[in-house]
């Protein structure tokens, strides 16, 4: 399917440049600081203190697709999924989801568009928002006007929305199978996978 130039293509493609692993590189982004969040405010992975900083424009060797075409950031109307995967170790697969949110975001796509699951650990701004209870932080999911983050137990209670991303952080190999196939029945447009290449592959059943 062509593919137009709004949203960055985040895949490793035998077709063009690979995508460089997140660990091993120093971390670009600033661990989110937790606490509630209006649309005015900075989404997490952004520092709070001070005006909001700028989103480095997408950088072109982050959004390669085989002939130059580039991915639109609307194709809603799917049978499956897109599926993508960005390389990465456990310990830097949350900096390498909180990228692709990054890239999704500077290409156009809207805050409330966008799941990220975690197969380990919580994302850090999901351990903050639930010492609020559940209550107020599915209240949040609900609302969906921001990035939703979710551990790989609680995402059969996570609605469909056209980006999934799964940060592969950890977990039992039953917590990665649940989360990146569930992650591939929600996702409407897209699915971003940033973990092992071999372990996402054996479960998606496909070579991404």
């Amino acid at each position: 399917m062509p593919l137009s130039p709004e949203e960055p293509q985040i895949h490793e493609s035998a077709q063009g440049p690979r995508v460089t692993p997140a660990t091993g590189r120093p971390a670009t982004t600033p661990r989110p600081v937790p606490g509630p969040r209006t649309a005015a405010t900075p989404r997490p992975g952004r520092p709070v203190p001070g005006p909001a900083p700028v989103r480095p424009a997408p950088a072109a060797q982050r959004s390669h697709t085989p002939g130059g075409r580039s991915p639109s950031p609307r194709q809603e109307n799917r049978s499956a999924p897109q599926i993508q995967l960005i390389p990465a170790l456990a310990g830097g697969a949350l900096d390498a989801a909180d990228e692709a949110v990054d890239v999704l975001l500077d290409a156009g796509r809207a805050p409330g568009e966008v799941l990220v699951l975690t197969t380990g650990g919580q994302h850090p701004w999901a351990a903050h928002e639930l010492t609020f209870g559940e209550a107020a932080y599915w209240a949040q999911h609900d609302a969906r006007d921001d990035v939703f983050y979710a551990d790989a137990a609680a995402a059969e209670r996570a609605a469909a929305r056209p980006v999934v991303v799964v940060a592969v952080n950890g977990g039992s190999d039953d917590a990665v199978d649940r989360a990146l196939s569930f992650a591939k029945s929600r996702a409407g447009a897209l699915l971003i996978a940033c973990g092992d290449p071999k372990r996402v592959n054996s479960v998606l059943g496909a070579a991404v």
